[in-house]
């Protein structure tokens, strides 16, 4: 059977098809679609974990159960997991355990690009790396492969091109007998010093394996080229989709899918019939390190970039060929900046906030959005849960000068994943700090995935609920209150009283995202242009249902839901219903 599939989702297939049972994840662009594709299958069980340490922890449980598992994330997500992951590489596996992590290069919807194969090389944790749907498929059936037999974690990298493009992928008989027997070994999973120590020479010896393996892994394969031979081309994932497009089969090309360990003797030989071999690949130099590291002369990052995604035309122009991928338009296409939804229910705190001149920490999720003009509200955003430890760190030391004049900001999913350790910190501690929590009913900036404050499974069936306002109070907060962030007037009396009040205290700004299957919009306003003084106190709200023609506002009907904010903006009265 054949079908066109995103990268993801012929990931998601490809563990299926090998006889994976669990997977356990946190939503991360561009990752997310791996486990919402393998959520569908009705025989296996899938969950979104509160965080990827979790997720982590989880799917190794499982694959020490006897089952195939995996978890997935983005790279950012293996930041939180690397605790786990490095003592994993020292007990191994008893059921296979693939690890999917995403990398981001270009930051389309990420906080850094970093490089994940750090992570592999630092943990010795074997890493296959995808170029296209095909491959996907085929690598995450390999992968388990790999894991059992090496008894190793295995990584499987994606990236933002190749998990979100689509090409054929041609599928293989699923595998159903994978299961293993789960039998009592302490010196293999009790990493106590004394166990741990006799572990570390088994990884260095895997290491060892693993690079023999990858001198003749059809992973790894040259593809001779028919024109000349003054320079061949070292190469992985989408870079070599790039370099085929460049130069189509005219150049040899050694193209790498297992990028850790990586063969020695097979660049080697590789780079013996080759004038000049350079090395392509996006982000860190892992590949051009290795080859200067055994001997091997090569041109990498002194004419590629180290940042950025790459693209044809960026090869094309560092090798020489520019004028083969230049095209000019006749006019500039102007930039589009991501925004807040029209009414997002986030809009209507931050516009009180930035009103107030407040000091605001921010997260990471689609609130980040308040730091664009022209509510320019956040004064910082590091990482999940940052906010949260941040702001406490912020008001230890500014004491007074601070704490009444500043709050931090974090999402419903972002507080399970990550925050409520910081909040815990505050109520232990007793710094004098304001938390809001933005409770849009869902994980909304990836996509609308469930967590543990819904009530829902990754399946859409109930599940357990987290109460918020007990789970505050539980852990030591006296003062939680509850906000709608559609009611400006409520929301800036509440504001205010909590920073006054010499204690920590979290306020929870509560109304579903409104682009909520089950939320409906009400009827679109209009602006009645007699009563518009041309004031653009509306604009400072950033609404982009709003526009200012004519000299007066006008309210785009395809984009109002009706929440209502700007008429309480309006001191004109001049927002009015349909019906008005």
């Amino acid at each position: 059977m054949k079908e066109l599939l995103i990268g993801n989702a012929a990931v998601a297939r490809g563990l299926y098809d090998a006889g994976c049972k669990v997977i356990s994840s946190y939503p991360g662009t561009p990752s997310t679609e791996i486990t919402e594709s393998f959520a569908k299958f009705e025989d296996v069980y899938c969950e979104w974990a509160p965080n990827e340490k979790v997720a982590t922890e989880a799917a190794f449980g499982a694959c020490l159960q006897g089952k195939r598992s995996s978890c997935c994330m983005k790279h950012v997500g293996l930041n939180v997991a690397a605790d786990p992951l490095f003592t994993m590489s020292y007990t191994g596996v008893n059921g296979g355990l693939v690890i999917c992590v995403a990398d981001d290069a270009g930051m389309h919807s990420s906080q850094n690009e970093q490089d994940s194969r750090h992570y592999a090389v630092a943990s010795k944790v074997p890493m296959l790396e995808p170029s296209d749907s095909q491959e996907a498929y085929d690598f995450a059936r390999i992968a388990f492969e790999i894991s059992e037999e090496f008894d190793t974690p295995v990584f499987l990298k994606m990236c933002t091109r190749v998990a979100h493009s689509q090409s054929i992928v041609e599928y293989r008989e699923r595998l159903t007998n994978t299961d293993k027997p789960y039998e009592k070994n302490p010196q293999k999973y009790i990493m106590a010093p004394a166990n741990a120590i006799k572990r570390h020479p088994f990884v260095e010896e895997r290491t060892a394996k693993l690079t023999e393996y990858a001198e003749t892994s059809p992973l790894n394969r040259v593809e001779e080229g028919d024109g000349s031979k003054d320079f061949g081309v070292i190469t992985s994932s989408t870079s070599y989709q790039y370099i085929k497009e460049v130069f189509g089969d005219s150049v040899s090309v050694l193209k790498l899918g297992m990028i850790n360990p990586l063969p020695v003797n097979l660049i080697k030989d590789f780079a013996s019939k080759c004038g000049k071999v350079y090395i392509v690949e996006e982000l860190d130099p892992i590949v051009e390190t290795h080859c200067r590291n055994i001997g091997v002369d090569v041109v990498g990052k002194e004419i590629f970039s180290i940042t950025g995604e790459f693209s044809q035309k960026t090869i094309a122009k560092a090798l020489g060929l520019e004028d083969k991928y230049s095209v000019k338009l006749e006019e500039e296409i102007p930039v589009r900046p991501p925004m807040m939804c029209a009414g997002c229910p986030h809009r209507g705190m931050f516009y009180v906030l930035s009103k107030n001149k407040i000091t605001v920490l921010g997260d990471i999720g689609c609130y980040t959005l308040g730091s664009a003009a022209p509510l320019n509200a956040l004064d910082m955003t590091l990482c999940m849960g940052a906010s949260v430890s941040g702001i406490h760190g912020f008001n230890v030391a500014g004491g007074e000068e601070t704490e009444n004049k500043t709050v931090c900001v974090i999402g419903d999913s972002t507080f399970m994943h990550s925050g409520v350790t910081g909040l815990i910190n505050i109520a232990y501690n007793q710094s004098n700090s304001t938390v809001i929590i933005l409770d849009n009913s869902i994980t909304g900036m990836t996509g609308h995935q469930q967590n543990p404050t819904t009530g829902y499974s990754i399946k859409g069936d109930p599940a357990g609920k987290v109460n918020l306002e007990d789970l505050c109070r539980s852990i030591g907060i006296n003062s939680v209150r509850v906000v709608d962030p559609y009611d400006l007037k409520e929301c800036e009396k509440v504001v205010k009283e909590e920073m006054a009040k010499p204690e920590p205290s979290v306020i929870i700004s509560r109304r579903p995202c409104v682009l909520l299957k089950y939320v409906k919009p009400k009827k679109p306003l209009r602006v009645n242009p007699d009563k518009c003084k041309s004031c653009k106190r509306c604009m400072k709200f950033g609404c982009p249902a709003i526009s200012f023609k004519d000299n007066h506002a006008v309210v785009d009907p395809t984009l109002c839901v009706g929440c209502g904010v700007c008429e309480q903006l309006c001191a004109f009265d001049a927002f009015e219903s349909e019906e008005g």
